[in-house]
């Protein structure tokens, strides 16, 4: 990371481009302690894992910023080197075990056989290293979505803001205006020079999103 004004070492971000979705999983890890959280692991949990050992860094949780499918793919592979806390909202728990969409999409049934042992509400926090990521509730994609902040470095998006884009609302759970209302209202006040880092896409910066985004615009 670069582009943020603070004393200390910056921290890691590594983005693996999983899946047939082209998600982003991140392993986000502080650079002393090599602490880390693994946000979103959806698929190809080997090239996860070789990440992780190539970083030197130790997982300490599991994030889900929401419960489809292509975010949580890699869980329960991953869970089996790694087996730390599971964390997702409670409105996106079903997601893990819903035989329609493995039905759907030829996906193995249940798609998460672990459990969550932390149900994500407004305000929590995570303390990886040095680091803190705190839980903002970002409804609209999904019922359960949620971004993650990183002061004064990032924040991980998920599928509710993406580079010049927004999540899709055409599936269930799905609700246009609660999610642009989630973008403009817990998004946008905040430090606008951090980085975005979405759940697929490129990177940007709150900054850029606010006054480049053709879907939301700053409401005057």
């Amino acid at each position: 990371m670069s582009g943020t004004s603070t004393n200390q070492e910056q921290p890691i971000v590594a983005c693996i481009t999983v899946g047939m979705l082209e998600e982003n999983c991140y392993l986000y890890a502080c650079p002393q302690t090599r602490e880390a959280v693994i946000i979103d692991p959806g698929d190809e949990a080997p090239r996860i894992l070789e990440a992780i050992k190539e970083l030197q860094i130790t997982p300490k949780y599991i994030i889900n910023t929401h419960g489809h499918f292509d975010h949580t793919g890699a869980i329960d592979e991953v869970s089996a080197v790694y087996p730390v806390p599971l964390a997702i909202h409670p409105a996106d728990v079903y997601m893990y075990t819903d035989e329609r969409i493995s039905k759907r999409y030829n996906l193995k049934h249940p798609l998460v056989e672990r459990k969550p042992d932390i149900l994500l509400k407004e305000g929590d926090r995570f303390t990886i290293g040095t680091l803190t990521l705190e839980v903002v509730e970002t409804p609209g994609h999904s019922r359960g979505g949620v971004c993650l902040i990183s002061q004064p470095y990032c924040v991980f998006s998920g599928d509710t803001l993406f580079y010049r884009g927004i999540g899709r609302t055409d599936l269930e759970g799905g609700d246009y205006e609660q999610l642009i209302q989630s973008i403009r209202n817990k998004l946008y006040i905040l430090t606008e020079d951090l980085f975005v880092f979405p759940g697929h896409g490129e990177p940007s910066t709150i900054e850029e999103e606010k006054h480049e985004n053709p879907f939301v615009t700053i409401e005057e």
